[in-house]
């Protein structure tokens, strides 16, 4: 972590900002408890349509914003950056307002804010407790994957909204996301401009089944996530600068051999590993002879992937078989027939359709054998990772 010397924090410029939309049952509670741990508490009422947040924390010392209809927790969110940056305020500070996080934890978020004026904190859930939803647990490790890959960082939740951001940086950024996916893009986006992200433990609560009200849309929400993830992933492969808001740190190739350590070291995990070896495997397979070294090499950099693992996945789909393998199965797809006839006229003479038949294959054999070297690769890494921890 590194610190910014004309930089001191002022709780007074930190606000703590409460996006609701009909939370009648539990909003108060959650506003009374933040009000314990920070003067500056910011509600913005996405259009709830069961209550009257302004009337009914009147004789509370917090500010309410009201949308007059529901536009997104994002909306929600960008409104209290509006707001607030105004007030010269250094940090925002959010918490969901259905009583999921503890009020009571955001001083832990106190010591990283001191450092300097640039961070993003993260809260991640404790998810050890009872009623934890298991699409939440599977949501959490899904969407870390991916922002694994799109920057770098190994965020423990990054669905989570308990987060502390930097206010004067995020209000520089432009966003195309309005509802939860929003919380996505913004991580993305943060850690490409340069800023610093954290993570810390946090508590986390869940009624019972059936008791909990969730505005998360299972399809629809999922849905623009998955689309917001294709999205960043695509921008991260394309070799266009992004916008930083801090320059980048000086890197040194010195000395060699804490160099070349990193590159095995990196994204070591199951996950990272079994997308490393999907990587050489669709790059080794497609037609691109003497580049597919440089291609993955390219691809692993910009996914944050480690780069051994590919280049000698590789390997096992250098000519003949591969190429044969694809030619047989594009000759199939556009004849109906198996090519059976290897001379000189079919192999030389006819050579740019067995081009065409070359990429044709392997578009459809890429992926059925990434996923098997990936899956294998998963379980062998898991299998080592279960076995050093015992040892441990």
């Amino acid at each position: 972590m590194t610190t910014t010397a004309s930089y001191r924090f002022d709780l007074e410029k930190a606000w703590c900002v409460i996006p609701a939309y009909n939370n009648a049952g539990t909003v108060l509670d959650v506003v009374s408890r933040c009000l314990r741990q920070m003067d500056n508490v910011l509600i913005v009422d996405d259009g709830s349509t069961d209550m009257n947040l302004s009337e009914a924390c009147a004789k509370l010392p917090v500010t309410v914003v009201r949308h007059t209809q529901n536009r997104g927790k994002g909306v929600a969110i960008l409104t209290a950056l509006e707001f607030i940056k105004d007030k010269a305020a250094d940090y925002m500070i959010t918490i969901d307002a259905d009583g999921q996080h503890y009020p009571e934890d955001i001083p832990l978020f106190f010591p990283i804010l001191e450092a300097n004026d640039y961070s993003l904190v993260v809260g991640c859930r404790d998810f050890s407790g009872k009623n934890v939803p298991r699409s939440s647990r599977f949501g959490r490790s899904f969407a870390n994957f991916w922002m694994k890959l799109e920057t770098g960082f190994d965020c423990g939740d990054c669905q989570s909204g308990f987060r502390a951001y930097p206010v004067k940086y995020i209000a520089q950024l432009k966003f195309l996301c309005s509802r939860y996916n929003f919380e996505t893009e913004v991580l993305v986006k943060c850690a490409w401009a340069g800023l610093e992200l954290h993570s810390l433990q946090v508590r986390s609560w869940y009624p019972e089944p059936g008791k909990r009200i969730s505005h998360f849309r299972p399809w629809g929400d999922n849905f623009r996530i998955s689309c917001i993830h294709a999205h960043l992933l695509a921008r991260r492969l394309l070799p266009i600068p992004v916008r930083r808001l801090r320059p980048k740190p000086s890197l040194s190739i010195f000395p060699l051999s804490l160099f070349f350590s990193s590159l095995l070291r990196e994204n070591t995990t199951p996950g990272g590993l079994a997308a490393g070896a999907a990587v050489g495997t669709i790059i080794g397979i497609i037609p691109i002879p003497g580049f597919q070294s440089i291609a993955i090499v390219y691809v692993s950099s910009r996914l944050h992937l480690n780069i051994v693992l590919p280049l000698v996945i590789q390997n096992l789909f250098i000519p003949p078989f591969a190429p044969f393998l694809c030619i047989e199965l594009g000759y199939w797809v556009l004849n109906g027939t198996w090519l059976t006839e290897f001379t000189f006229t079919t192999l030389c003479t006819q050579m740019y359709y067995r081009i065409a038949e070359w990429w044709i294959g392997s578009l459809l054999l890429a992926p059925v054998f990434a996923a098997l070297t990936a899956g294998a690769t998963y379980l062998v890494a898991a299998f080592i990772q279960r076995k050093r921890s015992r040892q441990q």
